[in-house]
């Protein structure tokens, strides 16, 4: 599928073409920013969006969990684009969602968007979950074996015909930061000063999505 391999604090991961993380050895996959029903709530204030962002978001997680069939996934924050996402969420979709979760762990963290997760949806709420020595969170302190989202990362390189800006993770082995999942999410550099915070050497590489494979680029080639 043209993923790419990592190692952070020891584990080996695979970063997926779809934005998605996998930690083999756990059976565990990590998603972030979905953001869903973000097309709703820029509805509501007047900016209209065609309304199948939450549709887009949760087939694609439906075809990466069907893949991989993982006993745990992680959602890592800003799962839904406000504090009343959920309640705009289809019958349809809420269905889907309790597909995806049946048979397996399935943990919501809370993100600045959704920081009151209602208890409805199934699986477990929490700010921040801990396995082995990797700590899962939604907003990044640059703590060492931390995985987190939130700054929706995307890298602008050259190739040889034309300059290309994708999503990408971004990691330095001692911490990762996720890209955004959502169908209608956007991005940050990764030479803003965001990330200079969470990265001080700028030694990170950024693993970035692909039409179809991920591309391992030093951070001193990002753009």
């Amino acid at each position: 599928m043209g993923d790419a391999e990592f190692d952070l604090v020891g584990a080996t991961l695979l970063a997926d073409l779809s934005g998605a993380l996998l930690w083999e050895d756990q059976r565990l996959l990590v998603v972030s920013d979905l953001h869903l029903e973000k097309g709703s709530s820029f509805a509501k204030r007047g900016t209209l969006l065609p309304p199948f962002d939450t549709v887009a978001t949760l087939n694609r997680l439906a075809s990466v969990i069907t893949r991989h069939n993982p006993r745990i996934v992680i959602a890592l924050g800003d799962s839904f684009h406000d504090r009343d996402a959920h309640t705009r969420l289809s019958d349809a979709d809420r269905a889907q969602l309790a597909a995806l979760q049946t048979g397996r762990d399935w943990i919501w963290i809370s993100g600045n968007h959704d920081p009151a997760l209602p208890r409805d949806l199934g699986g477990t709420v929490a700010d921040i979950i801990a396995i082995g020595a990797i700590t899962f969170r939604h907003e990044p302190t640059g703590e060492r074996g931390e995985i987190a989202g939130h700054l929706h990362p995307k890298a602008r390189v050259a190739t040889r015909a034309r300059m290309l800006e994708r999503r990408c993770f971004v990691s330095d082995g001692d911490r990762a930061i996720m890209p955004a999942f959502g169908a209608y999410t956007g991005g940050l550099s990764v030479r803003d000063a965001a990330f200079a915070k969470i990265f001080p050497q700028r030694s990170f590489v950024a693993h970035v999505l692909g039409d179809r494979k991920l591309h391992s680029i030093a951070a001193a080639r990002c753009y």
